[in-house]
């Protein structure tokens, strides 16, 4: 398959350039290549390449920068995903879209499904949802949401925290969030094997078990050598943060497991080999 990464140049598009490029013509797309708020730029692209699937990784992830520049946050989640179905429609392509766990409200005391109401509590959320209605107005296309993310390619939540904390400077993380941690090459290999299947829908996707950022960052200091003095643990609530936090986000893959897809292994085996890429610090 012919294959374009829009946001090819971010974490989780850093991943799935390197998983699709090992069996498909994969097609990186960075903003120099085409700036997804800009429809002639996008169409251009995908009608030189003419992709069979593209993979839209493309976003503003900070729900903080969204929180404090919705007109930003609308401009390329929503109106930059616009851009990317409609060229995509025209050339007769499939979108794999990447959204997220934020577009429900943190509220449900038991994991969510793929079928639960979404009712996002931040700019973030309801951009990140709005994407997902423009991509279901496609005959083809796959929706992943996912969470914390970790990866190779580009600075993330585990490794500046461990370089911080490795320099003798603290590192600050919630202790209040409850829920699932990705890592980005098990994340691309999975929605590749879904894209390739043929097999079309939701999906939450996340590698298996539970944990805090608190409990995350812990171990990932652990296992790095790392003195857990500088790590410390706070409620959200105390962070002084723009956009509110979902304190429980579990995400059930029940559409996966019922379309016949293995789930992705634990989230500590994933950072084991995760981290063998970052270390030495």
């Amino acid at each position: 398959m012919r294959i374009a990464v829009t946001g090819s140049a971010g974490l989780f598009g850093h991943g799935l350039v390197e998983v699709i490029s090992k069996r498909h013509t994969v097609f990186p797309l960075g903003r120099a290549q085409a700036d997804i708020t800009k429809f002639d730029q996008v169409r251009t692209a995908f009608q030189n390449l003419r992709p069979d699937v593209v993979v839209h990784a493309a976003a503003i992830p900070s729900p903080d920068t969204c929180e404090t520049d919705p007109a930003l946050a609308y401009l390329v989640n929503v109106h930059g995903t616009r851009h990317v179905v409609e060229a995509a429609r025209e050339i007769g392509a499939g979108v794999a879209y990447i959204s997220s766990d934020a577009v429900y409200d943190g509220e449900k005391p038991t994991p969510y499904r793929e079928t639960d109401p979404t009712i996002p509590s931040t700019v973030y959320g309801r951009t990140k949802l709005r994407g997902e209605c423009l991509v279901a107005s496609l005959p083809r296309y796959w929706i992943f949401r996912v969470c914390i993310l970790f990866g190779p390619g580009k600075a993330n939540f585990i490794d500046k925290g461990l370089r911080a904390m490795a320099a003798g400077q603290p590192y600050v993380v919630a202790s209040d969030q409850l829920g699932h941690a990705l890592y980005t090459l098990d994340g691309a290999e999975k929605i590749l094997e879904v894209v390739e299947s043929g097999y079309t829908g939701l999906f939450h996707l996340v590698n298996q078990g539970t944990c805090t950022r608190y409990e995350l960052a812990k171990y990932a200091t652990e296992e790095a050598g790392v003195d857990l003095k500088n790590l410390v643990g706070v409620p959200s609530g105390e962070m002084g943060r723009p956009a509110k936090r979902l304190k429980y986000a579990l995400l059930e893959m029940r559409a996966l497991a019922e379309a016949g897809f293995s789930l992705p292994r634990s989230w500590q085996a994933a950072l084991d080999e995760y981290l063998q890429t970052v270390l030495p610090l």
